[in-house]
């Protein structure tokens, strides 16, 4: 990949610089820098914006342009704003700076998430409408904060909201990953969040003694349990070349607590996990799994969800379906391969999917390491300006799909 020098840098990857430069990173994200700068975006594009504070500080920003026919379901274009910490210390360059090396690579937290896709929006609709461009759906740009952190303060609220409704989402695209193939991947679900705590009691007393019935004792057996049935998911992924991470269940142990000194047996432990489950999984019957690991260590254990995602929805990537078969065809048209998969991990696209609205999730970054909350997160502007290329292709073709059923 070449790149060209400062002084004839290209106007969206010195803009893709700009909002990189933004600190909407966490635990005190700039959001007012951030929608200030989209309100200026909207102001030189002739878009409507509308400001939703979704929670106290928390503003969902929404650029439209209006279609021909409002009668139609919109096209929801989603980002967020908002970035992960940063341990400067492992950078090669400030993860604020946006700097740029001579190879052309931009290291910057936010570069691949997810950054890049809120401007290849914007500057594909800035190109579509100097072309004096017109089609028959809206097109909605939603850029929420707290993404990052589950989305609770962002996304989950702003989908309960009036003026979402009023958007008539008719089909949306979200954040995806990069693909270091010269493939594209494409999410058409997600695994489904669990965070569970598993409690412990039982009789306490001196550490000097074999005390019976113990909180660490039971706790240790339900951790086995659940730590087998990772090692059996694990060997499903790694005893099928052609199986994703997504289409398997992961499970990890991230908390223990208990105890107060090293000589008193505790009357509680606990301990924390993060279950991804897949969407294949039947819900109902690995919670009662769970009570049943609970119940088979002894009395006094039991479990909470800190977190509890009951709603798998899958979007359609069958050609039968209008939206797919506009998307697709696109990229068909591109020469693009596309990588269809299950997000391993999790994207407000959940919350979309749970009210009714199909979405995919597409970052346009072929070619490219996967460095999304990594050190030195960064991203080529010459696949960044590919990927502006792709959406002035993608939008047309979905704010052009004819009328759907749903539609009315």
């Amino acid at each position: 990949m070449a790149s060209k020098g400062r002084e004839d840098e290209h106007p969206s990857v010195t803009l893709f610089r700009q909002y990189l430069r933004i600190r909407t990173v966490h635990p005190e994200p700039d959001y007012g820098a951030a929608v200030a700068f989209l309100e200026e975006r909207a102001h030189q594009l002739g878009l409507g914006c509308q400001k939703v504070e979704v929670a106290p500080g928390r503003v969902v920003t929404v650029l439209t342009w209006p279609g021909t026919n409002p009668r139609l379901s919109s096209l929801l274009l989603n980002s967020h704003t908002d970035v992960v910490p940063v341990f400067k210390e492992h950078w090669s360059h400030d993860p604020f700076e946006a700097f740029k090396d001579a190879e052309g690579y931009i290291y910057a937290r936010g570069a691949q998430d997810m950054k890049c896709v809120s401007i290849q929006y914007l500057e594909a609709v800035r190109r579509l409408k100097a072309e004096g461009h017109h089609f028959p759906r809206t097109i909605h740009m939603t850029f929420v904060p707290d993404e990052e952190i589950g989305g609770f303060q962002g996304m989950k609220l702003f989908v309960q909201r009036p003026e979402f409704q009023a958007l008539r989402a008719g089909f949306a695209l979200d954040e995806g990953l990069a693909n270091p193939t010269d493939a594209f991947t494409v999410y058409y679900s997600e695994r489904s969040i669990w965070w569970v705590r598993i409690t412990s009691t039982g009789k306490p007393g001196h550490a000097s003694l074999f005390i019976e019935d113990t909180a660490a004792e039971k706790l240790h057996k339900v951790v086995s349990s659940i730590l087998a049935f990772r090692e059996k998911e694990r060997q499903r992924l790694q005893s099928n070349p052609h199986q994703k991470l997504g289409a398997v269940t992961t499970v990890n142990l991230t908390k223990l607590e208990g105890g107060t000194a090293f000589n008193v047996v505790p009357a509680t432990m606990s301990a924390s996990f993060d279950f991804r489950l897949a969407p294949d999984m039947d819900l109902k019957a690995f919670e009662e799994q769970l009570q049943s690991w609970c119940q088979a260590a002894g009395e006094g254990v039991t479990f909470e969800f800190v977190q509890k995602f009951m709603e798998p929805r899958v979007t359609s990537i069958d050609d039968s379906d209008p939206w797919w078969a506009a998307f697709s065809r696109v990229c068909k048209d591109m020469n693009l391969t596309l990588e269809p998969e299950i997000f391993p991990a999790a994207t407000d696209s959940r919350y979309l999917r749970e009210v009714g609205v199909p979405a995919l999730g597409f970052s346009p970054m072929n070619r490219t390491p996967r460095l999304l909350h990594d050190h030195d997160e960064r991203l080529h502007e010459d696949v960044f300006l590919h990927g502006v290329d792709i959406y002035t292709q993608l939008l047309p073709a979905l704010a052009s799909v004819p009328a759907l059923p749903s539609d009315s």
